[in-house]
């Protein structure tokens, strides 16, 4: 049956995408919601908040699995709640990464703080489901079943980490949806490895919409994401982990953003991720100290004597970022298989 849906939301999911993003590219161009791309020498400015569609794909595909499982199973399963908690949340934090794309777009975009908030807010679904388990086990104390300290504390403090983390690391095209693609596809794998193949289905449906989107976005990109699309996807990754109660092992893949929040926090949050683009079409860091792992990409293939250039960059960040999930998968092994 899983086999059966994944094929199904492998069609709806990617199609949608795929179909639809070109008449977004066109329609967004038409009314001026483009950016620069600032890896680019004097390059076609960029359609913008692609990941309207990437939601809107992902939302027909998670609709499509609730209705086989109503109509076609005359199911009544109870991860049917959570799953329009989860979409609930991810609806509305796309909403408002959109909202943060148009003023960015005009004004600079909302403030770390008003960030913080709303990311409280869009926690309040799971909050209100209870979503998760309350028993938690720490170094030395063993475990400890905290109560509603875990649903009124841990859950948005999850929410609001990954939310406002997820598109730190990203300047470079294709990086965030590559990202995106194979931590959900790690967290999809984990859900089915510990039972819940429902998660696994939620998860590949945001992949394959993440893939279709990667035709556009992928170098040279035709699209951006924008916080429309990594304000859902970093929530959606918190959500998986808190619903399916493996919240150790996505930290653990999460580590690349955590470094990333690191060296970020080195340039106290000011300097960008991007490189400086050359006219042979490679790029050089922009500083001469490292501020992002972007930077560090960089850096290594000025070291080798590898001509150093987006597309390479964006290919070792994922291949960094799939060599910390089999450590992980490795590490917690013993509760996974």
């Amino acid at each position: 049956m899983i086999s059966y849906m994944l094929i199904v939301l492998l069609i709806i999911g990617f199609l949608t995408s795929l179909i639809l993003i070109p008449l977004w590219i066109r329609k967004v161009k038409s009314i001026g919601l483009v950016w620069e791309d600032m890896n680019k020498i004097n390059g076609e400015p960029v359609a913008g908040s692609g990941g309207v569609i990437v939601l809107l794909a992902f939302l027909v595909s998670s609709l499509t699995y609730v209705a086989y499982r109503v109509f076609i199973l005359d199911s009544k399963d109870g991860f049917l709640v959570q799953i329009f908690a989860l979409m609930i949340m991810i609806t509305f934090m796309g909403f408002i990464g959109f909202v943060d794309d148009l003023f960015g777009w005009r004004k600079g975009g909302l403030s770390i703080g008003s960030r913080v908030m709303l990311s409280i807010f869009g926690a309040i679904p799971l909050i209100a489901i209870n979503a998760g388990k309350s028993v938690i086990g720490f170094p030395f104390l063993g475990t400890v079943d905290i109560g509603l300290f875990y649903p009124l504390f841990f859950i948005p403090l999850g929410i609001v980490a990954t939310t406002t983390t997820f598109n730190m690391f990203a300047g470079f095209n294709g990086l965030e949806a590559g990202q995106g693609a194979i931590l959900l596809s790690a967290l999809g794998f984990v859900s089915y490895l510990t039972g819940n193949s429902w998660l696994t289905v939620i998860c590949m449906s945001m992949v394959l919409a993440l893939i279709g989107f990667l035709f556009y976005n992928w170098y040279p990109a035709k699209v951006f994401p924008g916080d429309v699309m990594t304000y859902a996807v970093g929530l959606l990754i918190a959500a998986v982990a808190i619903v399916g109660n493996f919240e150790k092992i996505a930290v653990f893949f999460y580590i690349p953003y955590i470094l990333e929040v690191c060296l970020k926090l080195r340039g106290n949050l000011k300097k960008q991720s991007f490189g400086r683009p050359l006219l042979d079409g490679t790029i050089e860091n922009r500083y001469n100290k490292i501020y992002s792992l972007n930077h560090v990409a960089i850096a290594i293939m000025k070291k080798l004597n590898i001509r150093a250039t987006e597309r390479k960059a964006v290919l070792m960040l994922w291949g960094f970022q799939i060599i910390i999930i089999l450590i992980g998968l490795f590490i917690f092994r013993d509760s996974l298989f």
